[in-house]
C-alpha cells in the first residue's frame, strides 16, 4: 500500500479540477489517499523581496506534505493556455524552499476544462516543467468537455470510451507505483 497525495492546481471553490481529482482517487483502490484541497494553501505572491520575510508555514506545510507521499495525483487548471496564477505561485515557494521538491515521486498528471481539449495546453506544460524539479510522470491524460463526460451528481464518467481509457491509465500507474 503506498501513501498518495492527491490536489489540483486550482483555487476556486467549485473546481472541475479538484472534483476530478477526487473521482480518481475514489477508483484508485488499496492504497492510501489524502485528497488535500490546495485552495487551503493560501500564500503571497511570490516574490524576492517576500522571501526575505521568510517562507510561509503554508509553503513549508505543503512540502513536507509532499515529501511524506510515495506519489502524487495532480490535476492542473488552465488559464490562457497555461496553469494558474495560483498554482504557479505554490510552485514557485515549493521550488525555493528546495529546488528538487518532487524528487523521487511518481505521478499521475491530468487535467480538464469544459472545453474539448480539456486543459491540454495546461497538461503539456506541467508535463515539461515538473520533472525540472524531481517528478517522475508515470501517466498523464486530458479529460475533454468536462460538464458533458461526468456526472457530478453520481460521481461517475458517463462516455464510456473516457471511462475505459481512465481504467487503462489508473492501472498503469497503480502498476508502476
Amino acid at each position: 500500500m503506498k501513501n498518495i497525495l492527491a490536489f489540483a492546481g486550482s483555487n476556486s471553490s467549485t473546481s472541475i479540477n479538484h472534483k476530478l481529482v477526487t473521482y480518481i482517487a475514489s477508483e484508485l483502490k488499496d492504497h492510501d489517499i489524502t485528497v488535500l484541497p490546495l485552495a487551503n494553501y493560501q500564500m503571497p505572491m511570490y516574490s524576492e523581496d517576500e522571501e526575505k520575510n521568510g517562507f510561509p508555514a503554508m509553503a513549508m506545510g505543503l512540502k513536507q506534505e509532499i515529501y511524506e507521499a510515495d506519489a502524487l495525483i495532480i490535476s492542473v487548471n488552465e488559464h490562457n493556455g497555461s496553469w494558474s496564477a495560483f498554482f504557479k505561485n505554490i510552485v514557485d515557494w515549493l521550488s525555493r524552499l528546495d529546488r528538487n521538491f518532487l524528487e523521487g515521486k511518481k505521478v499521475l498528471l491530468m487535467s480538464t476544462a469544459p472545453g474539448k481539449r480539456g486543459g491540454l495546453s495546461s497538461l503539456e506544460y506541467a508535463k515539461n516543467v515538473l520533472p525540472r524539479f524531481g517528478a517522475e510522470i508515470i501517466e498523464s491524460f486530458s479529460f475533454p468537455s468536462f460538464y458533458e463526460n461526468f456526472s457530478s451528481e453520481s460521481n461517475r464518467v458517463t462516455n464510456e470510451t473516457l471511462s475505459l481509457g481512465l481504467k487503462q491509465v489508473l492501472s498503469t500507474f497503480a502498476h508502476q507505483i
